[in-house]
């Protein structure tokens, strides 16, 4: 929904995919990742592939990687884990092939899985990472109020989108040309269909005033 509307309705509403290098990659990389199973290092657990849901959002999905970091004694807003002591602190960690983004598309990502693992164990999460796979570094992420709210909204209009049954008009920028659904998307068609009807419309609403185009 961040990254395209539009994309996000072809694919989701409409049951349309189309994978490119990039794509693929993404998929054998988060394949990966699934197939290592959990691990426990001192005071962290790792728990990969957990299923997630959100009755409050709508929302279903699959973590790549959820970490449970001990709490000190006297912590209460964490969670109890099947077979260990204490009280655990949840923390999303997701995966992706490249650098660092300028938009937010992952931290929203991050932040439905974070709102996900709070309804499901009652704890607080306060912060997620993004590794990314081309630097091999951590990104930290705050699972802030300001991101939360832009999460909710988002999920709320998602809804509506299914319900209306409409997919958004293309609408073609610099993020289309590594889009693996442009075939079938046709920003730059649409798009100028888009525009020839404004045009028209425009151009009849405007006769009786004595102008042409």
């Amino acid at each position: 929904m961040v990254f395209c509307p539009r994309r996000w309705a072809l694919v989701h509403a409409e049951g349309l995919w189309v994978d490119n290098q990039a794509t693929a990659q993404g998929s054998d990389l988060h394949n990966k990742v699934h197939d290592e199973g959990a691990t426990h290092r001192g005071r962290v657990v790792e728990a990969r592939a957990l299923r997630l849901r959100s009755l409050a959002l709508g929302l279903v999905g699959v973590s790549d990687v959820v970490e449970f970091h001990a709490l000190q004694k006297g912590h209460e807003d964490g969670c109890s884990l099947h077979g260990r002591d204490g009280q655990w602190r949840p923390v999303p960690v997701e995966h992706k092939r490249g650098r660092p983004q300028p938009d937010d598309c992952y931290h929203v990502q991050l932040a439905a899985q974070a709102m996900c693992l709070e309804e499901m164990t009652g704890a607080t999460v306060i912060l997620g990472y993004i590794f990314h796979a081309q630097t091999r570094r951590r990104q930290e992420v705050l699972i802030d109020q300001a991101l939360r709210k832009r999460t909710a909204q988002l999920a709320q209009r998602m809804h509506a989108m299914i319900k209306d049954g409409a997919t958004p008009t293309a609408e073609y920028n610099k993020k289309c040309r590594g889009c693996s659904m442009y075939d079938l998307c046709q920003p730059r068609t649409l798009a100028r269909q888009k525009s020839a009807r404004r045009y028209v419309a425009w151009a009849l609403g405007n006769l009786d005033k004595g102008e042409y185009p």
